[in-house]
């Protein structure tokens, strides 16, 4: 069948029926199948927008359960397009369809030009073409080679996350056509750096195509993060050095080969909990005007406007068949198509929520529990959103890791001397079991971090006390201001040698505490390297050197470098402090000793005196590598050296015993925060007593006799 629809006279297309499914543009060698799903439309309009602007309009006659479809014979790769939606606009009943509006594909894989701000975008009846994106037909075929997902276990996982374009932007080692791009990330350069810190996973941060908020570029800023999401099929597109959108998502494509290639896993940072329409002030150029009741969760008194858990204007609505579809395509999408191993899902608690609460058996999660290919990939949940009772920590489903904001806290407030940290400290070391060992969840459920890209980094978080926000124009009053930091004495930068010594000391002593924890460890970009954002806890709007990993510092912070690579490694070679199951703190087997030990700093047992003293700062842990009770991956007993860790966070040095009879074992110095590089030379033995210096943290191994 021949259809001419389009405005002047545009010459005929040949249209075939097509079919409901796959939803989107789906290239198959001859042509495109074009299908959208809204129950809300009463008629739909395929547009296809030719390069000089102009559009041709084919009615989309085929529905098939409030599904428009049809297959384009003559539509190939590079095709751009979008749909108009004819229906009822009655924002007091929930729907703003608008048949002015040139809408993208939800199902879009990649888009094409930019948005202008235009004021069309924002009101009813105005035509939005020009002023909008646009959507483009790709070739899904790629050589993936020998490709394979490195399936690395969680317990031997390390997750740096990292931003595409702030981690190479500055980078000298990267051509500068391919700075802040994915090849630009996939380089050799970036790569060596991340294999040699002992990186398993890098976990970016929204690569979903995105808007930048209209606010923002008022202001001359720009939404830097990225999650702010309208295309959850595609790669963005100023994150690539391609000219045509098709090779955005080659590029994308060849990047994660290069990482796999590497050994190293590509976790996504997914931003499924809203979209970049905003409030109902927002732009209409997808979902709104397509059914906007049945992609966002409405207000029950007021449907004009919306229900809003995130803190951006909308919350989708995850109880929506449909809504809930676009997400698992998505999710399925990424790993059988863009090969990714794995997703961090930003404030998934609101994706949790059924009526108004958060709910462990909401239909989401049953989705992903029952799906065989989202199922078997990392599930990394943010438990929290901004509604009530929205902090969920330590509350999803077996199959779910979790960002544990509560070991972020704890450790935060251990180092800075906080009182009565101490018992929980020890929790948070050994892999949260109060939170994760009833839901049947092992260590690795807790991903352990101190710093991410919300908030101060490892630098300024002993440096400053206070947030310093003011190049985001909102007067400093974004961001959090409950930092749990310390700045050592004087805010900010400083010349002071005693100072900046414990500054130093401190980022070691919280380094180390992440990567010789229980659980998950995950880095934060740049704090290997002493990055500092000069007080700013929320580079959201800073796409500029101010939120860019900074590089030309690699020689000055060459010894926190090493540091960092030394306790990496330390973790990496022994499985005591990646333990696949929770310590039981009794002897295992036939081994007279415990797998663990908490002891005072005369080498005596803790007792519950000294856990509740809310003036205790200084531990000793002693770990059993003789009592691991777990096997390996081919069922072999694991044997480890055992350990001994000294923390001591008082201001002022302590003197611990080495546990033990005397001259009963030797031990061997690993590990001293002390030191700028964190070598020692130290061998001592049992019954020894050593000096701990204030805020220090000391390791010791058992040495085995030859």
């Amino acid at each position: 069948m021949e259809r001419s629809d389009g405005p002047g006279g545009s010459p005929p297309v040949e249209t075939w029926p097509g079919a409901a499914y796959p939803l989107g543009a789906t290239y198959d060698g001859g042509g495109t199948n074009f299908s959208l799903f809204s129950e809300a439309a009463e008629a739909v309009d395929l547009c296809l927008v030719a390069k000089d602007g102009t559009e041709t309009r084919v009615p989309l006659d085929e529905v098939d359960g409030h599904v428009w479809h049809a297959y384009l014979p003559s539509v190939g790769p590079g095709r751009r397009y979008g749909f108009r939606v004819h229906g009822s606009f009655d924002p007091g009943s929930g729907q703003r369809c608008d048949s002015s509006k040139f809408l993208l594909d939800p199902y879009g894989k990649a888009f094409d030009g930019a948005f202008d701000g235009h004021p069309s975008l924002h009101t009813y009846g105005e035509d939005t073409l020009g002023h909008t994106m646009t959507t483009v037909v790709i070739d899904p075929f790629f050589d993936w080679g020998a490709d394979r997902p490195p399936r690395i276990p969680y317990h031997e996982t390390l997750i740096y996350e990292a931003h595409v374009k702030g981690m190479t932007a500055a980078h000298p080692e990267v051509p500068p056509e391919l700075r802040g791009t994915y090849a630009g990330l996939a380089h050799p350069a970036v790569i060596d750096h991340l294999l040699a810190l002992g990186v398993t996973a890098i976990e970016l941060m929204p690569v979903h195509q995105f808007m930048h908020d209209q606010v923002l570029l008022d202001r001359g800023l720009r939404n830097y993060w990225g999650y702010n999401s309208f295309g959850f099929l595609a790669p963005h597109t100023e994150y690539s050095s391609a000219t045509e959108p098709s090779g955005v998502v080659i590029e994308f494509k060849a990047m994660v080969r290069a990482f796999h290639d590497a050994g190293i896993e590509v976790i996504l940072d997914v931003v499924y909990n809203h979209t970049a329409e905003g409030d109902h002030r927002g732009p209409t150029i997808v979902f709104r005007g397509i059914d906007n009741a049945a992609y966002y969760r409405l207000d029950d008194a007021d449907r004009s406007l919306y229900k809003d858990y995130t803190g951006t204007g909308n919350s989708l609505d995850a109880r929506h068949p449909h809504t809930l579809q676009l997400i698992m395509d998505s999710l399925r999408y990424w790993v059988t198509e863009m090969h990714v191993d794995g997703f961090r899902f930003d404030l998934a608690s609101t994706l949790a929520r059924e009526l108004h609460d958060v709910d462990r058996l909401s239909a989401f999660f049953d989705l992903v529990q029952q799906d065989p290919v989202v199922s078997q990939v990392k599930l990394i949940a943010e438990p929290w959103d901004v509604g009530e009772g929205g902090y969920q920590v330590g509350n999803f489903p077996g199959l779910w890791t979790e960002w544990n904001g509560k070991y972020r806290d704890t450790v935060r407030d251990y180092w800075r001397g906080h009182p009565a940290t101490l018992g929980e400290f020890a929790s948070r070391l050994t892999g949260s079991s109060d939170l994760y060992e009833a839901t049947g969840r092992r260590p690795s459920a807790s991903i352990n971090f101190v710093t991410a890209h919300d908030g101060f980094t490892l630098a300024d978080l002993v440096s400053y006390d206070e947030k310093h926000n003011e190049a985001n124009g909102e007067d400093n009053r974004d961001g959090e201001s409950h930092n749990r930091s310390w700045n050592c004495g004087v805010e900010g930068p400083t010349e002071d040698p005693g100072i900046l010594a414990l500054r130093a000391r401190q980022r070691r002593n919280i380094l180390a505490t992440l990567l010789l924890s229980q659980g998950t460890p995950m880095l934060a970009h740049g704090d290997e390297m002493g990055r500092t954002q000069y007080g700013n806890n929320n580079v959201y709007c800073q796409d500029s050197p101010l939120s860019w990993m900074d590089w030309s510092p690699i020689d000055s912070h060459a010894d926190l470098l090493a540091f960092t690579r030394r306790v990496a490694g330390l973790r990496a070679t022994h499985p005591v402090f990646r333990r696949r199951r929770f310590l039981a703190g009794r002897p295992v087997r036939d081994e007279h000793r415990p797998d663990i030990a908490w002891l005072t700093p005369s080498g005596r047992e803790m007792t519950t005196e000294d856990w509740d003293s809310g003036l205790g700062k200084g531990l000793a842990v002693y770990l059993g590598g003789d009592a691991i009770p777990e096997p390996d991956h081919r069922g072999r007993r694991v044997v480890d050296d055992s350990f001994l860790l000294f923390f001591n966070a008082h201001d002022a040095d302590l003197e611990f015993v080495v546990p033990g009879a005397p001259s009963e074992t030797r031990w061997v110095g690993e590990l001293d925060t002390t030191s700028s590089t964190g070598a020692m030379g130290l061998v001592t033995e049992s019954g020894a007593v050593l000096t701990v210096r204030c805020r220090s943290l000391l390791v010791l191994r058992r040495d085995r006799p030859s």
